[in-house]
Parts: structure tokens; C-alpha cells; sequence
């Protein structure tokens, strides 16, 4: 069955489309990437997606508007990426605008903006969406739902497969090994904390928005980080916390971001966006330590996807900071490293046609399995 995902991220740079095809077991199916496509969201549009993101008051009217003209960019994605109509399910995750884990017995909620009847009426296919809604129901994160897709996509190795996710946030999917002790153990994962999305921001605010990224890594290779004030931030609520967890721009958005450029007391441009990106390998560094002094499980390898991936001096820092682990792209795997959760989307899909289940309690804490998603067919 071919299957098209699209995914936009916490970064808002655009909307990820795949189109691929599925056949055989649901657990662990057989599976073939047709194609990718990437579609920048205009610049206007991702400043009012960041700005809701972070909470930004809006009239009704405009919260309306940018819910359309969200679903007409994945409608446009999903041309560009399928324009012979082959794909017969589409898995959307629509644009997160705000997410809230579950707390102090309260239940979480979570926020994929799009109207999918819209989008199935555009596409003229049914439409699947609203992937975190059940597990969310069922007492869990909603997040990361990556996990349990990376196992079936990619599969097992002689020792735990870590992947990691560099987009706006970072997540870790931990898949236990084919062999061993370990092999029957449950596939792990959480969201560690910013990847992108602090040094995006840093990004604006010394280029005064001329720059929305630090390209090639750039700034950050001029500059020298703070490690005295990365030791301190890797002591934060948050990162101490045990999974499951979740995060987003909510958390680690412009107030955060003002927050650390005040405590770094008037650094330069190249030195805060060099502490920043330092900071981003150091939280999943300290992630697998506390991995490894919590379970006993140490991956031997940590393959890498997301915008982040193309950022030098990120990887350069992961690579110095998580000893002991052989670091590699996704594509080595043969998935590019931005089509990855657009794929995992598009496998979401074609489980929910399966009834398969998607989330992974042991990931999202969960009291069960669920399938996920909500499915609308054209008007």
C-alpha cells in the first residue's frame, strides 16, 4: 500500500512529505522510500507558527487563518511530493502549537493544528490525524511516537540502537539488541530537551532576524562556549527528570532562550551561539549516562536524523561528549536523515488501516497499547 507522511516540526521551517510503500507483517513490515520532498513553510507564516508556539496571544479570526493556511502548505507538500496521486492513505501530524505532559496526576494534553477534512478535501484521500490524542487518553506523554515506528522500520543490531532526532527538540528512540540478555527487552525513548530550537532563536535575535539558523554551524564555530554555565543548566528540573517525558517550544522557547543570554551576561553572538549548541549535545550526552547508570544499557551506536544532522560543530560536540558510541547519519540505514519522521508518519497511517498499534507505553507511559489516529475520508 502506498502511503504518504507529512511532518512539520517544532522548528517550523516547513512541512517533510514521503511517499513510500508497505506490505507484509505489521510488526515488522516490509518497506520502500519512494520519495521526499521538503517544503519551506513562507517566512511569515513560520514567524506566526513560532510565535503561537510560544504562547503569543492572537484574535480568534487570526488562530483561524493560520490553521488553513497551515493545512494548505501540507496540501502543497503533498502534491509536490506525490504528483501522480499514488498514495492511497495519508498520515499527518499537523503543526504542534502547544503540548502539556501529564503532571502531578493531572492528564496531558497536546495541540497538532490542521483541519484534516480540509486536507482529505484538497487531496481527494482520506486523511489520518491526531496521532497523540489516544495515547494522551490513556494517561501517556502523546510523545515521542517515533519510537515504536523506528524499531519497525529499522530494526535490530548486535547491541542497543540508539537514534537520535536533532529537530527543534531532541528525542532518543533506544532499540534493544537482536541478541542477548537484553533482546526481548521493550523499545525505549523520550524527548531530551532543545536541539535546534534555542539556537534558531539565538540565531534571530544577533541577526535580527536576517539569519533563522545557524547554517553549516557558522556562528557557533567562532565562538567559544560557557562550559561553567552548561554544568549549571544540566541541573535544571527537567533534565533530571526520569523518562517518560516530553517537551517542546512551550519549554524551551524565546522566554528560556532570554533567560540563559542573561545568565551568559553579555556574551558575544559567536560565544552564546556556541554555549547553545554545546548545551544541545550536552543534555543527550548526559541523557545516555544517566541511561546507563539507571538500566545498565549503553548503546554502541547512535545514529543521527534531523536538521541538526547537517550542523558541524552539533555533531562535533555529540561526538565529544557521548564517548563510547559510534555516531552515524540515518541514511546510512537508508532513510535521509529529513524524511525520517515523515516516514514514521506514513507508517502511522498504514497501522491505523491495519489496527495496529502505534504508541509504546514503555515510551509514553501509557496504561496500554492504542492505535493511533483519527481518520477522515473526503467530503
Amino acid at each position: 500500500m502506498h502511503c504518504l507522511g507529512l511532518m512539520s516540526g517544532t522548528s517550523a521551517d516547513g512541512v517533510d512529505a514521503v511517499l513510500a510503500h508497505f506490505d507484509g507483517a505489521a510488526q515488522r513490515p516490509q518497506w520502500s522510500l519512494l520519495r521526499h520532498h521538503h517544503h519551506p513553510y513562507p517566512p511569515e507564516l513560520q514567524q506566526q507558527v513560532v510565535a503561537a508556539g510560544q504562547g503569543a496571544p492572537m484574535p480568534a479570526a487570526l488562530w483561524l487563518e493560520l490553521a488553513e493556511a497551515i493545512t494548505e502548505e501540507q496540501a502543497e507538500a503533498a502534491w509536490a511530493c506525490d504528483p501522480d496521486g499514488k498514495a492511497e492513505l495519508i498520515g499527518c501530524h499537523g503543526q504542534t502549537i502547544w503540548h502539556r505532559p501529564p503532571a502531578q496526576g493531572a492528564r496531558g494534553a497536546s495541540w497538532q493544528m490542521l483541519q484534516a477534512p480540509l486536507l482529505a478535501h484538497r487531496l481527494q484521500r482520506p486523511v489520518v490525524h491526531d496521532f497523540r490524542a489516544a495515547d494522551l487518553a490513556l494517561g501517556g506523554q502523546g510523545a515521542p511516537l517515533v519510537p515504536r515506528a523506528d524499531a519497525a522500520l529499522l530494526g535490530s543490531t548486535q547491541g542497543w540502537r540508539a537514534l537520535l532526532n536533532l529537530g527543534g527538540i531532541a528525542n532518543l528512540t533506544l532499540i534493544p539488541p537482536c541478541s542477548g540478555s537484553d533482546r526481548h527487552a521493550t523499545v525505549l525513548g523520550w524527548d531530551c530537551g532543545p536541539a535546534n530550537s534555542l539556537i534558531d532563536l539565538g540565531m534571530r535575535h544577533f541577526t535580527n532576524g536576517a539569519q533563522l539558523f545557524d547554517k553549516g554551524g557558522a556562528m557557533a564555530a567562532q565562538g567559544r562556549a560557557d562550559e561553567g554555565w552548561i554544568q549549571r543548566w544540566l541541573q535544571e528540573e527537567y533534565f533530571q527528570l526520569a523518562p517518560p517525558k516530553s517537551t517542546g517550544r512551550e519549554c524551551f522557547g524565546q522566554d528560556n532562550l532570554n533567560r540563559r543570554l542573561h545568565q551568559l551576561g553579555g556574551a558575544s553572538a559567536a560565544d552564546a551561539i556556541a554555549t547553545l549548541t554545546a548545551f544541545s549535545a550536552a543534555v543527550v550526552a548526559q541523557d545516555l549516562m544517566q541511561l546507563r547508570q539507571r538500566c545498565g544499557i549503553a548503546p554502541i551506536e547512535l545514529i543521527i536524523a534531523g536538521g541538526g544532522s547537517q550542523n558541524p560543530v552539533l555533531i562535533d560536540e555529540l561526538r565529544r561528549r557521548c564517548r563510547g558510541v559510534h555516531l552515524d547519519e540515518s541514511s546510512s540505514l537508508g532513510v535521509p536523515s529529513e524524511a525520517r519522521e515523515a516516514l514514521v508518519f506514513a507508517l502511522l497511517a498504514w497501522w491505523h488501516k491495519r489496527e495496529h498499534p502505534g504508541n509504546a507505553p514503555s515510551v509514553t507511559g501509557a496504561c496500554r497499547e492504542s492505535v493511533l489516529g483519527v481518520r477522515v475520508n473526503p467530503a
